[in-house]
């Protein structure tokens, strides 16, 4: 099993719109057939030292082997996402763990 966790935090100046229309693109990836278990979120209101919540959404996904992490890397489906909202990144990290 392979988890992909992404955090996304997006431009200061990111419309409401852009928001809802990102979110929804995310939503799209759940669609490509290797994806095990899917989850959106943003920060919960949890406030310890330890927790970060300076992220705009989170990403986190599942697949079964590396194999279907490396399909999913170049679906088309993702692919697209990234091409039509790249240009809001502010920052991006992942953490795969297997």
């Amino acid at each position: 099993m392979i988890s992909h966790h992404v955090l996304f935090w997006l431009k200061a100046d990111t419309t409401t719109e852009q928001k809802i229309a990102f979110r929804n693109s995310l939503q799209t990836l759940e669609n490509i057939e290797v994806v095990k278990t899917f989850h959106i979120g943003t920060p919960a209101p949890i406030e310890r030292a330890v927790v970060d919540t300076t992220y705009t959404f989170s990403l986190v996904l599942f697949f079964e082997d590396l194999a279907a992490h490396d399909v999913y890397q170049v679906h088309p489906l993702h692919k697209a996402f990234l091409d039509e909202f790249r240009g809001l990144f502010e920052r991006v990290i992942i953490y795969d763990a297997q």
